[in-house]
């Protein structure tokens, strides 16, 4: 009797806020979860201490008045300040629902990674963190605002790179979203963009590993958390890879079109 092999679904690597949101539950969803005072964000509980998650959901409820809402986030922030781990990773996570609204509505240029503005949001708002004032009423929108100013320079730059790259082959492998397997890419013959890596694999400007990498996140779409897992290094340094390989084919398409 022959079975048939069964096929796991590959999972792909979390991104940054999902990574941050798994480390938060965790924390509010155990036996003995990590929790704050229930009065901090209701005016009449019916428990003396809610779980941090539950906290938070009070927060974004359109019904909690401003004066709760001040109030619970000073507490968090001064939890972060004075008492240390996990407070800090508490109060960047309460900020994720606000995150996912904002980057929701950013107009970010095709080339620019979603995770690498997840990343950036995420580390403005750590960094704001450390120097904001527990007793400011304002402290969310000051986390907020962070978030914003850098997600918002990350997209200017990205958009100001693109521009300075105009009319280069280069632009197009941003912008387009083939369906493509890549197998080989010395043989494929089936866009433009991925006749520019084939060629550029055969003048040796990158290899095929590097060829690859820009074909299944630039065309096809692909994370790149999922191809950092698949290669055993961290995202980080697989976009600084990333950069290096598409400014040496930018520069030799550059010279080719001299």
């Amino acid at each position: 009797m022959h079975h048939r092999p069964v096929h796991r679904p590959h999972t792909a690597r979390l991104s940054p806020l999902e990574e941050l949101e798994q480390s938060f539950l965790a924390l509010a969803r155990t036996a003995t979860p990590l929790t704050m005072p229930a009065h901090l964000a209701c005016d009449d509980p019916s428990e003396e201490a809610w779980p941090v998650d539950r906290i938070r959901v009070r927060l974004a409820h359109p019904s909690t008045r401003p004066e709760l809402r001040a109030r619970t986030w000073s507490e968090v922030v001064r939890r972060a300040h004075e008492l240390g781990e996990p407070w800090p990773v508490v109060a960047v996570a309460m900020t994720v629902p606000v995150l996912r609204r904002m980057l929701s509505r950013l107009a970010r240029p095709a080339h620019l990674e979603r995770q690498e503005v997840e990343q950036e949001a995420l580390a403005a708002v750590a960094v704001a963190l450390a120097g904001v004032d527990a007793g400011d009423p304002g402290v969310d929108r000051e986390l907020f605002a962070a978030a914003d100013r850098a997600v918002h320079r990350l997209v200017y730059a990205a958009r100001r790179r693109g521009e300075r790259e105009a009319g280069e082959p280069m632009v197009h492998l941003g912008r387009l979203r083939a369906r493509a397997t890549v197998e080989d890419l010395e043989g494929l013959t089936v866009s433009d963009e991925y006749q520019v890596l084939a060629r550029a694999v055969r003048a040796r400007v990158v290899d095929v590993a590097e060829a690859q990498l820009i074909a299944r996140t630039r065309l096809q779409g692909e994370s790149m958390g999922t191809l950092a897992g698949e290669r055993g290094v961290s995202t980080r340094q697989l976009y600084r890879h990333r950069t290096a390989a598409e400014q040496r084919l930018a520069s030799h398409l550059r010279h080719q079109g001299r």
